[in-house]
């Protein structure tokens, strides 16, 4: 008995379809090692290019760095463009400013920087000394024993022994491999960029080509809204990790907390990674101002946080407003999943990353969908 509600009974395979399934079993059988050379050396290949793309991460990453330095930089060339300049001289009028920046920075930060983090291991010493006599400790230690002292004395002994430094960094040579590497890979990311943001337009063209001529208008209006929504997040997370570097320098040199240009230059650093690095910095600021006194700590902890509403709420929608919206929970999965993925630059690329898959899910899966009936 039916209605007529039922669904279809999907159709037999025909004679000749059972005849190829049988033909396709019964040659693997009598050749077993051609089928089973043949499935090795797949096996092979896919192992070959697995360990080639772990051989080229570094580069990878190197040209990952220098595309998305290239959208970020790319709004303001264009901008230069849309007030009647070229975009040669607006590329080198943009890389001079950047370049300029930077150096003024570097040279203002650096001596800084490095007397800071010489004071703060001379001193580390008496500062855990007078950590030690505050009440705070003292209810620590009542509440957790003398397990306390012990581990300050352990971190102690650990920063202020030399050896174990080196430990870390895999000894002095290795340390200047390192450093030789670090200066290398940023002079090709420089490189990169410069090439990449010179021949943006023609890699887009290139791109473009190789869809059918149909669909050639349609990809090329979601590549532009690509790159717009990346090149704006890429400038406005530098703008707000700027931002919170120079409030924690202000904060720092008005309440007298000590290091205030080693903690900008950690606050830029850490809250350049969306959402994550605020909160991250926050508690990272917080337990380095309690080595000065819990009131310090406490007006730190109660001053930055208001300063991350304000951010959250005031300055971040005014720097992202040309950026596509991402609902905060893929937010965090997303720099959850690229910081284990590539470290910092995963973390970076994430949240573009996402508001692109969103973006293509938005205009070309949706309306495919919507099209169906």
């Amino acid at each position: 008995m039916t209605d007529g509600s039922s669904s279809p009974v999907p159709s037999a395979p025909s004679p000749r379809d059972r005849a190829d399934s049988h033909r396709f079993v019964w040659a693997g059988l009598s050749q077993p090692f051609a089928v089973g050379f043949t499935v090795t050396l797949g096996a092979l290949v896919a192992l070959l290019l697995g360990l080639a793309l772990g051989s080229l991460s570094t580069v990878l990453i190197y040209i990952l760095f220098a595309l998305f330095a290239a959208l970020g930089l790319d709004p303001a060339v264009r901008w230069l463009q849309s007030r009647n300049v070229s975009r040669t001289w607006s590329i080198v009028i943009v890389f001079t400013a950047f370049a300029l920046v930077l150096v003024g920075v570097l040279l203002l930060v650096i001596p800084t920087l490095v007397r800071q983090v010489a004071s703060f291991i001379t001193d580390l010493p008496q500062s855990i000394a007078n950590f030690m006599r505050t009440d705070f400790f003292i209810w620590l230690e009542s509440t957790f024993g003398d397990s306390v002292g012990t581990i300050l004395d352990e971190v102690q002994n650990f920063l202020l022994n030399p050896s174990n430094i080196a430990a870390i960094g895999g000894g002095v040579l290795q340390v200047g491999v390192g450093i030789a590497t670090g200066i290398s890979g940023v002079i090709i990311v420089i490189v990169l960029t410069l090439y990449f943001i010179a021949t943006l337009p023609s890699m887009k063209q290139s791109l473009y080509r190789l869809s059918p001529a149909r669909n050639r208008a349609k990809l090329a209006e979601l590549t532009e809204q690509i790159t717009d929504s990346v090149g704006g997040y890429l400038m406005g997370m530098v703008v707000l990790a700027f931002f919170n570097a120079m409030f924690t320098l202000l904060l720092h040199l008005l309440i007298g907390l000590p290091f205030p240009a080693l903690m900008a230059v950690v606050a830029f650093c850490i809250t350049i990674i969306p959402l994550v690095g605020p909160v991250l910095f926050w508690i990272i600021g917080t337990f380095v101002a309690l080595f000065d006194s819990p009131l310090s700590a406490l007006i730190f902890a109660a001053a930055y946080l208001v300063y991350m509403q304000i951010e959250a709420y005031v300055v971040t929608p005014r720097v992202m407003n040309r950026t596509v919206s991402v609902p905060g929970s893929l937010v965090v999965i997303g720099a959850l999943v690229g910081g284990t993925l590539l470290g910092l630059l995963g973390a970076l690329i994430a949240i573009p990353v996402t508001a692109s898959i969103l973006l293509i899910i938005k205009q070309v899966v949706i309306p495919r969908q919507d099209a169906k009936v």
